[in-house]
């Protein structure tokens, strides 16, 4: 129980298939190297890396869910999360719950298989940055070698192009007063982002199956 209630992890290991499956939830907004204000729902990069290590090195964890309802948040430290998760030797699976935007869309394709709900959304949009960046140039050149980062996660662990990827994330006729695109459900499935549509029984079945 505190193991839930502190990092929001758990162990699955109650099930007929006798096998041990590592719970890791994402949720609220993934905190990076700076704190958040109390009171935010949070996800902290310094617990998530070392139980996924310790994940990859128990030999009683036969598989890793991930489920996920995060707003986004820090860049850097979210695509070190989603590097951890896609480099585990252990049968990994995702599910989005409500909402796994900005830098929650690497971490919902790092996964070897991917569900969204019906309902859940994706928010596909350039990389915003908060702070003081001396030089417009280097600015510029900063925010488009992070971006280009972020592209080649997603489309190397997705069946979504370049191409399209970059079209989604500067349209601008979908969201006001900004550039990107809101994609719900079945749509992010169309658009080749994640695999299926499914929620909690079809994720743990897909994910006992690939245990097997």
């Amino acid at each position: 129980m505190d193991q839930i209630k502190e990092y929001g992890q758990s162990e699955l290991n109650q099930n007929k298939k006798e096998k041990n499956i590592h719970l890791l939830s994402i949720i609220g907004e993934i905190e990076g190297h700076e704190q958040l204000a109390s009171g935010m729902k949070a996800t902290k990069y310094e617990h998530i890396l070392p139980q996924l290590a310790k994940v990859e090195d128990d030999q009683e964890i036969d598989g890793v869910l991930v489920i996920l309802n995060t707003v986004g948040g820090d860049v850097e430290c979210g695509l070190a999360i989603a590097e951890m998760i896609a480099g585990l030797s252990k049968p990994t699976v995702s599910l989005v719950l409500g909402g796994s935007h900005s830098i929650g869309i690497p971490l919902a394709v790092a996964t070897d298989y991917s569900f969204i709900v019906p309902t859940g959304t994706m928010v596909v949009h350039p990389v915003r940055m908060d702070g003081t960046f001396i030089g417009v140039t280097q600015t510029f050149n900063y925010f488009r070698k992070i971006q280009e980062r972020i592209n080649y996660f997603v489309t190397h662990h997705s069946n979504i192009t370049e191409e399209r990827f970059t079209e989604l994330m500067n349209a601008t006729e979908v969201m006001t007063k900004d550039v990107g695109s809101i994609l719900i459900g079945k749509q992010v499935v169309k658009e080749g982002i994640i695999n299926e549509i499914g929620s909690l029984r079809q994720a743990l079945e897909k994910l006992y199956t690939m245990m097997d």
